[in-house]
């Protein structure tokens, strides 16, 4: 069946295409307002929408957005933040037009010049995780970042406020009782976050009085299997050594504390109290017990980009916004435990003995 043509409206409501296009359209305050209500019924009756390309070539607006993503779409770990800004594009009669470039700068240049002959309203470019990027040649000067900064704050941008996040993981555990506590991070040159992280956790501890011992910073690779084995080697020291809390760079590296704790023995949160970054979909509520954790505002910042892109909000193009990160509270953190229970509780592992007289590197 064709699809129905203006012709066909202009025929139906007994006028001509000219006039079917200013009432649609809202163009000619000359059409009375009877006969713009009976263009648009029939038009919604035969079933006809205007060409959204024929109508950008008019208006020089297509009423689509592109966004310029590495690695989102192929992830589950920020699928929210599309979420976010379809919602927002939606809500604005505008179209989001995604594309995945796997982070190959290639592909980048090849989907700006894309994007940018398909007449594009405006442009977002997005990365998976907070870092500092390089501003790719042919992005207009109004696109958006979103969960990274350009290196040159040439363009306004929306990212997590990653410090603040840390701040409140040490809180929770401060005010929980906890004075020896371990910070799990990420030896990723490129993961700001895992600094911003860890200065917001040390200021914390610093204003409540508490020295942090150097021995209470790991790093690790971000994988479960890292948190595991950094978190074996901090439960392996002496007793009066060994911290009563945990704070993780994420959720991912928790996991790895869960299973850890199993291996000697010990109950989250009894005996050890545990707070990962993230609250990634499918994986934080679902340990045993439920993990607390920092939220990273994906589907917020998602929305805050596509509003700025598309003029709904204001933002200063010198100054990242920095989106807050809410605590969410589960069933992973509890008082400090008693050392003699702590210690009489933890199961011995093969070679313990060898590994608190040198811990594993």
């Amino acid at each position: 069946m064709a699809r129905p043509r203006i012709s066909d409206v202009a025929a139906a409501a007994g006028v001509s295409p000219t006039t079917v296009s200013h009432a649609l359209n809202d163009t000619d305050a000359r059409v009375a307002a009877s006969t713009r209500e009976r263009v648009k019924r029939i038009a919604r009756e035969i079933g006809y929408t205007p060409s959204s390309l024929a109508r950008g070539l008019r208006t020089r607006r297509t009423r689509t957005v592109g966004m310029i993503s590495d690695v989102i779409a192929t992830t589950p770990f920020a699928g929210q933040m599309l979420a976010g800004a379809q919602d927002a594009a939606r809500e604005n009669g505008h179209l989001l037009i995604l594309t995945d470039t796997g982070d190959d700068r290639d592909v980048e240049r090849e989907a700006i010049a894309a994007l940018g002959s398909q007449q594009v309203d405006a442009m977002i470019y997005a990365t998976m995780w907070h870092r500092v990027v390089d501003v790719v040649p042919g992005l207009p000067r109004d696109t958006v970042f979103l969960d990274c900064r350009p290196v040159d704050d040439s363009h306004r941008s929306v990212v997590p406020d990653d410090r603040a996040g840390g701040a409140s993981a040490a809180r929770e555990l401060v005010e929980a009782g906890h004075r020896r506590i371990a910070y799990l991070s990420s030896d990723d040159p490129r993961a700001i976050a895992a600094d911003l992280r860890r200065d917001g956790f040390l200021e914390v501890l610093s204003d409540a009085g508490i020295s942090h011992d150097p021995a209470l910073l790991l790093h690790g690779d971000g994988t479960t299997a890292s948190g595991r084995r950094l978190a074996t080697e901090l439960l392996r020291l002496p007793d009066d050594q060994r911290p009563t809390a945990l704070f993780c760079f994420n959720d991912r590296m928790a996991g790895g504390v869960y299973r850890a704790a199993h291996d000697l023995g010990l109950s989250i949160p009894r005996d050890l109290s545990v707070v990962g970054f993230d609250d990634q979909q499918y994986h934080a509520s679902e340990q045993e017990p439920p993990l607390t954790t920092i939220a990273l505002p994906h589907y917020e910042m998602g929305r805050w980009a596509m509003e700025v892109v598309l003029g709904v909000r204001d933002a200063d193009p010198k100054t990242s916004h920095l989106m807050p990160c809410p605590v969410v509270r589960r069933d992973s953190v509890g008082p400090p435990p008693a050392r003699s229970a702590n210690l009489s509780r933890r199961r011995t592992l093969p070679n313990e003995t060898a590994a608190n007289a040198a811990p594993e590197p």
